[in-house]
């Protein structure tokens, strides 16, 4: 709520300094791309859908929180450097190149780290891409409104819509992949039991803040030879980042395959229930099939119960869990299993 109230302050006070007409299409613009980039996060997350309070609240503080005090930890910065004896120039692409990355992939790391409290809620690297993914797509958008906005009042909507061309569309993903180095890290310490695993976080705040920094260098300097070499490395993080979910995904379905046999005695699962459940395709030809027959929800309950039971198992044998915890959490998804096989 604290981090909603933030973006909506940080929102009024554009308008309220600027004119309506400006501001309209910076938000416009800001918001265009959004519904695309959200569809292309949660495409990566199909086969055990995050909580949306979870999601909710990774977006809203990346909107609010980490840009409000991204801002005023900028400003300081630049403010001490300015202090120091350098020149404008100087402070401004300090900034940009230095103290920007370093503050906002700070902040907006900061919610995967307010959501290790709900550690079962992050059973893979997925996970952390994902929530990293909503907190920079949060951030995105917000401080896409003021550079919008900034472009619009020094050279008008010619100039609002150079910039959009640059953030919305060559590069959209810029915050959400950065951040999702931190998201790495975290689900690594999350998801390990070794010692050394709490490394992974700092390391993947280091991989952000090189990464942003190299993008935001590039932009500094403006040559296209700098600005193709950073974009080609945030492309290539991307396609890492892709392969990384798509053998999570498959090693998941894998394990669904191998729990899932065991539960064929309790009525819950038929042997065509194991297939189903271990292939995507599978798996949207049955919600296909559910949709025709007006019983959509009822195999979305099923086929998440059965992933989180399978999950369950992983999680089990990674942790150790308590007998009684584990055999309660079983239980329960057997009975939402259950209540939807009815149907």
């Amino acid at each position: 709520m604290i981090s909603g109230i933030c973006a909506l302050l940080v929102l009024a006070s554009m308008l309220l300094s600027n004119e309506p007409s400006g501001f309209g299409l910076a938000a416009l613009m800001a918001v265009a791309p959004l519904p695309i980039l959200l569809a292309a996060v949660l495409a990566l997350d199909r086969l055990e859908p995050e909580p949306r309070l979870n999601l909710a609240f990774a977006f809203v503080w990346g909107a609010g929180v980490a840009v409000v005090l991204a801002v005023v930890l900028s400003m300081a910065g630049e403010a001490l450097v300015r202090s120091a004896g350098y020149g404008q120039t100087v402070a401004g692409n300090i900034g940009v190149v230095v103290l920007a990355p370093v503050t906002e992939e700070a902040l907006k790391g900061a919610a995967l780290l307010l959501l290790l409290r709900r550690r079962k809620e992050i059973d893979g690297l997925t996970d952390g891409i994902i929530y990293a993914a909503m907190a920079g797509l949060g951030f995105a958008l917000v401080e896409n409104v003021g550079y919008y906005l900034v472009a619009f009042v020094e050279g008008g909507a010619g100039d609002a819509v150079g910039v959009f061309v640059m953030r919305g569309v060559i590069s959209p993903l810029g915050h959400p992949v950065y951040t999702s180095m931190i998201g790495l890290g975290v689900a690594y310490a999350a998801t390990r039991r070794h010692p050394v695993r709490w490394l992974a976080i700092p390391l993947g705040y280091l991989g952000a803040v090189l990464l942003h920094g190299a993008w935001n260098g590039a932009a500094t300097l403006g040559s296209l030879p700098a600005l193709g070499g950073a974009y080609l490395l945030e492309l290539a993080v991307i396609i890492v980042l892709v392969v990384v979910t798509v053998r999570e995904r498959q090693r998941v379905l894998g394990k669904i395959g191998g729990v899932l046999p065991a539960y064929l005695p309790t009525g819950v699962v038929t042997p065509q229930d194991v297939g189903m459940l271990s292939s995507l395709k599978a798996r949207r030809h049955a919600r296909r099939w559910a949709r025709k027959a007006g019983l959509s929800k009822a195999m979305s309950d099923y086929q998440h119960a059965a992933t989180e039971l399978a999950m369950l198992h992983m999680r089990a044998e990674r942790e150790g869990m308590a007998p009684a915890e584990f055999t309660g959490q079983r239980e329960a998804l057997l009975h939402v299993m259950g209540a939807a096989r009815r149907w």
